[in-house]
């Protein structure tokens, strides 16, 4: 099953999922993390990992200010899982272009690699677009 088409992919966004895109996008990665977790654990649907998704790519930036390589890495690998089967867009998020952008600061991440992770360019932190 796809879960954009399941039960509230068609819904317009939550208040609670346009402030922590806000937050998000503002880089207040731990402020959208409270936020987003509980939009994510009051809902049942499976739209719920639209907004996991989202949660953890923030929380990949948190954990890359922080210089923690390996949380960044699993952050930014386990985020877009949850997030893929709901591109292109879902509740007008423009969820492709989140993947995308997630993907290529994953690869300049890991190009970095721990010890240089400080010279991570902030220009690939992706905002979160709604469509």
């Amino acid at each position: 099953m796809r879960r954009a088409t399941a039960a509230g992919g068609d819904e317009p966004p939550p208040p609670q999922l346009l402030e922590g895109i806000e937050q998000f996008n503002r880089g207040e990665f731990f402020e959208q993390h409270e936020t987003l977790e509980l939009l994510w654990r009051a809902e049942r649907r499976d739209i719920r990992y639209l907004y996991q998704g989202i949660l953890q790519i923030g929380v990949a930036f948190y954990q890359l200010r922080r210089l923690n390589h390996h949380g960044t890495v699993y952050l930014l690998t386990r985020g877009p899982r949850y997030l893929a089967p709901f591109a292109p867009r879902c509740q007008r998020v423009d969820v492709q272009a989140l993947l995308d952008d997630a993907a290529a600061a994953l690869r300049e991440v890991e190009r970095l690699g721990p010890t240089r992770l400080a010279e991570f360019d902030r220009s690939l932190v992706p905002k979160v677009r709604l469509v």
